[in-house]
């Protein structure tokens, strides 16, 4: 479905399971989990079936995020991460949701980073998978270089610092399969991604080339797991263990999975769900 919100502005939202459910003689409230999207340019659709395991503990409300996937197309003048972020509360008052657990995995945990500073009381809980906080050309390149030798890192080199259609190419049929350790269990998976590229250009030549998000994770007010790869050359671990520090010590948690590369859940499922499964209901 689409859900107008606000100033003619429709996402695509899906939602698995009920919010209430028969609890003896009341009816009981389920917490609401949104997952944010990677990319950006991708959609949600990377989320499916895999987290349907965890419908029996949440409503999950999956999204494509302003002007992704099944989302209305929009200028790229509001492809910015202050109006992803803001999107998040616009989408919570379209649907009624009041603190909801916030994912983000990767792209979408930039969106969920910059949520935590505009709006620190919004969440109840928020869940920074795979993602980083800032470029960090060199942490990449290295790690590239790690998993792939000199093409990967001269690939990497190429997209990150220009991207062009051609580089983007380039970088996605050698370097995408460093991403994972593991052979995909779904291997069509990705077939079934809507990307718009245009808006994943956009945003790495643009903001993503300046991006310094850790000042704003000192407002979070909300426990944040944060959940890395050891073996992930997008976002590397020490992106993760900064992310944790800059945090309040009360809020922070984080958790890494060795042999795992960009999204725990993909390569270590069975390590991972279960910490997400613990994180919601705590």
């Amino acid at each position: 479905m689409r859900i107008d919100i606000g100033q003619g502005v429709r996402l695509f939202v899906d939602v698995e399971g009920p919010g209430l459910v028969p609890d003896g003689p009341t009816m009981r409230e389920k917490p609401t989990l949104i997952c944010m999207h990677g990319g950006p340019g991708f959609d949600h659709s990377a989320y499916k079936p895999a987290f349907s395991q965890l419908a029996d503990i949440a409503q999950i409300v999956y999204y494509d995020h302003r002007g992704h996937g099944r989302s209305d197309p929009r200028p790229s003048s509001e492809w910015t991460l202050d109006i992803w972020a803001d999107d998040i509360v616009r989408l919570c008052d379209a649907l009624g949701i009041a603190k909801p657990i916030v994912l983000g995995q990767s792209f979408g945990g930039f969106v969920a980073q910059r949520y935590i500073a505009r709006h620190p009381g919004h969440a109840s809980k928020v869940i920074l998978s795979s993602t980083s906080h800032h470029m960090g050309m060199e942490r990449k390149l290295a790690m590239f270089e790690k998993l792939g030798g000199p093409l990967a890192r001269a690939l990497a080199e190429a997209f990150w610092s220009d991207p062009t259609p051609a580089s983007w190419a380039a970088y996605w049929a050698g370097c995408r399969k460093l991403y994972n350790t593991r052979e995909p269990r779904d291997p069509e998976a990705g077939l079934r991604t809507l990307v718009r590229e245009e808006i994943l250009l956009h945003f790495v030549a643009g903001e993503k080339q300046g991006l310094n998000l850790l000042p704003g994770l000192a407002r979070a007010q909300c426990p944040v797991l944060v959940l890395a790869g050891e073996d992930d050359p997008v976002c590397p671990l020490e992106d993760a263990q900064e992310i944790a520090a800059a945090l309040p010590a009360p809020c922070s948690r984080l958790v890494s999975f060795p042999g795992v590369g960009h999204g725990a859940w993909r390569d270590d499922p069975e390590r991972a769900f279960p910490v997400l499964r613990e994180f919601i209901l705590s």
